[in-house]
């Protein structure tokens, strides 16, 4: 399956390499580059892909209000398929107010700008597969600080008793930043099966999303920044 690419950045060369670095991957098609969150917005509406691309800053409407537009309550764009369309969002500064308003407006990945090529088309592939994606220099500090925020639109930490033992345990894996193939791989369970537990995580939580889903087990202190995975488990 191809997955269908808006990317938005105001500095044409960042925008011009964006599409460059996505073109030696077969599976992906840019679909359209724009310079402001307002095109952005259009774009969606009109073309239904898979990912937008969004830096954070941008004329007209910023990165943060674009995402809101697309993937909130009352979200503008789905894709061809009728999916979300899933945000990538892009910012030169790793701590930045402007990323937690991002992730709480439903961006489902953030990436540096200074990343690997190799790792934008890692992170384009995994939001659209509907996993999160945080870039790995700045995870541990950025999920933390961000855990720690008031958010009240989370549901109180209480509700994880409403979690099986096993949901807990997909849920922590889900905070170690583990895919569900990885952890899949690490419980020996189907993907399948992990997509599932996930599923009633979301649903029993009333979650919108994993980004929101790790966030919770963070504030919750289901886990800790540097804490280790969960061993191996053959359990049914």
């Amino acid at each position: 399956m191809t997955i269908r690419v808006v990317c938005a950045d105001d500095e044409p060369l960042v925008l011009g390499g964006l599409s460059m670095l996505m073109s030696v991957a077969s599976d992906i098609d840019v679909v359209a580059q724009v310079g402001d969150g307002q095109a952005a917005i259009e774009a969606v509406q009109r073309l239904h892909p898979d990912v937008a691309i969004l830096d954070v800053r941008m004329p007209i409407v910023d990165g943060v209000e674009a995402t809101r537009q697309i993937t909130g309550d009352d979200a503008i764009g789905a894709g061809i398929d009728g999916a979300p369309v899933s945000v990538l969002m892009l910012s030169t500064f790793n701590l930045d107010q402007a990323v937690f308003d991002a992730l709480r407006a439903g961006a489902s990945g953030f990436l540096l700008k200074d990343a690997a090529p190799r790792d934008l088309v890692a992170a384009t592939r995994a939001v659209a597969a509907g996993d999160a994606w945080l870039d790995p220099a700045v995870a541990r500090g950025l999920i933390a600080e961000f855990a720690a925020r008031p958010n009240n639109s989370l549901p109180p930490s209480e509700d994880l008793r409403l979690l099986t033992p096993r949901e807990r345990e997909v849920l922590i894996l889900m905070a170690g930043g583990l895919s569900n193939s990885e952890i899949a791989a690490h419980l020996f369970l189907g993907e399948g099966t992990v997509k599932t537990h996930v599923s009633r995580i979301l649903m029993k939580l009333g979650l919108r999303d994993r980004t929101q889903a790790v966030v919770m087990a963070y504030r919750s202190h289901l886990v800790s920044p540097g804490s280790p995975l969960p061993p191996s488990s053959q359990r049914a």
